[in-house]
């Protein structure tokens, strides 16, 4: 049985900013509606301040884009092709055989990029890292100034596929030599049952849902606690729409950030509808987090490990 759903509390310092702020993809400040919880210190969530075209370009750019080399996969080389693990979106498409197919897509459950997270030594490797996405890292460096995070330096991301039916188990972010920076979750598609707890395993968690658009911050007496996302739920969430075309030069912030192209195309229903089909029974999660300390510039020879 799933513990109670907790009430938040309006969280008020985005509301502060300059509401007529806009940035592409991304709905007005004084549309945002975010939450803190008493009992989770640093917890922070925002029920989905993207746009609809915002959500398609980031789900666009998850499946399509950031399962490519040089980033990493969880593929086994002894299981799928070198043509799967540099470009799985395309080797989905490409895949004639349906079982097959849902093979391929089924087994597809994270990528890395910016400082790879090394899952055998649960370390990070100045040699084990490829670069960050300009987009994502302007993303997340617009919202953590949004919320006063104002050194937050994106350098590590992993995007978790979950199709329907899988999990991710309790644990703790603190692999990254840094501890003292906040963790951002982006979610799209369908929706979540994520659980948060505190430091040690005998406190009961909290239950939350996470739908698509939403983001997540974990930071202060947060940034380590207990946290599992154990279901994914069946969600009716239409995305067979076409959108009108938006010309992301009127944008005040972001014009020169985004791929311009990818923004216009992911509202053309015919681009669109692999992507839609995906997202019938899957939810994408874009972890983004710092890994160097202040003032560093590149890891230490004295990684924490968990």
């Amino acid at each position: 049985m799933l513990p109670a759903l907790y009430k938040f509390e309006q969280h008020s310092n985005i509301s502060n900013k300059n509401n007529i702020l806009m940035v592409a993809g991304l709905k007005p400040l004084n549309d945002w509606r975010s939450y803190t919880l008493d009992n989770h210190p640093g917890l922070l969530l925002i029920r989905n301040p993207f746009t609809e075209r915002g959500q398609r370009y980031w789900i666009a750019r998850c499946l399509r884009d950031y399962p490519r080399t040089p980033n990493k996969v969880n593929l086994n080389e002894r299981l799928f092709p070198d043509s799967a693990r540099s470009d799985w979106w395309k080797e989905l498409h490409q895949c004639a055989n349906i079982i097959e197919m849902q093979r391929l897509k089924f087994a597809m459950r994270w990528t890395t990029f910016g400082y790879h997270h090394n899952w055998d030594t649960k370390i990070y490797d100045e040699s084990m890292r490829s670069p960050f996405p300009t987009d994502l890292k302007s993303m997340c460096i617009f919202f953590s100034s949004i919320l006063g995070f104002n050194n937050f330096k994106p350098e590590a991301a992993i995007v978790n596929y979950y199709p329907i039916g899988t999990s991710l188990s309790g644990h703790t972010d603190h692999s990254e030599p840094n501890h003292s920076a906040p963790l951002f979750s982006f979610s799209f598609g369908q929706t979540a049952i994520f659980f948060i707890g505190g430091k040690t395993n005998d406190e009961i968690p909290t239950a939350l849902y996470i739908h698509s658009g939403d983001v997540l911050i974990m930071s202060d007496k947060s940034r380590l606690c207990h946290h599992a996302v154990p279901r994914i739920i069946k969600t009716k969430v239409s995305w067979t729409s076409e959108l009108p075309i938006e010309n992301i030069e009127t944008e005040i912030i972001g014009k020169n950030l985004l791929d311009n192209i990818l923004y216009q195309k992911v509202g053309e229903w015919n681009f669109w509808k692999p992507f839609s089909r995906y997202l019938d029974d899957s939810r994408i999660n874009i972890n983004v987090r710092q890994v160097l300390k202040p003032g560093d510039s590149t890891l230490s020879q004295n990684n924490t490990t968990l």
